[in-house]
């Protein structure tokens, strides 16, 4: 598991006042309200309001008080310690606790390691990049991926 989640990055500056335009990886701006504080690059910046954007979301932190320290922000990770993420439901997952996990079939046989979780509508998708480096995606689904005691357990047919 990650020990830092990343939840946006600054996409650059909004306005003359501070303000910053973010492309979010969580579920909306309201992701982001429950963190009094992220991370940028290890400085702690301080979230003094979120809202609906564009194409995410515009953001102003206390730490940012004009364009020219916004638009340096550009680029930059907005992360949380994965301690700070709320609790979930039995069977709900962060995709970041995924990412890494060792990826083995049935008989325990290495196959690769989880590098990506994706979805395009239809259900997660692992990535899994393979010992010879070649990637392949396979559905997040029981009986072709299962998380069982932290790896990934799949049917290698499904990385052909």
């Amino acid at each position: 598991m990650a020990d830092e989640v990343t939840l946006a990055a600054v996409a650059g500056a909004h306005g003359v006042g501070g303000e910053v335009r973010l492309k979010l990886f969580g579920e909306g701006p309201e992701s982001l309200k429950v963190h009094k504080q992220l991370f940028a690059d290890g400085r702690p910046l301080t979230l003094k309001s979120v809202r609906p954007g564009s194409a995410g979301a515009i953001a102003r932190f206390a730490e940012i008080a004009d364009r020219g320290a916004a638009e340096a922000l550009r680029g930059t990770l907005l992360t949380v310690p994965r301690a700070a993420l709320p609790p979930l439901p039995e069977g709900e997952y962060y995709h970041a606790d995924l990412i890494g996990l060792p990826c083995v079939d049935a008989a325990g046989a290495p196959l690769g390691t989880v590098t990506g979780v994706e979805n395009f509508g239809a259900g997660d998708l692992l990535e899994i990049e393979r010992p010879e480096g070649k990637r392949a995606l396979i559905p997040f689904r029981p009986g072709i991926a299962d998380w069982i005691d932290g790896r990934i357990v799949a049917d290698p047919g499904f990385l052909a």
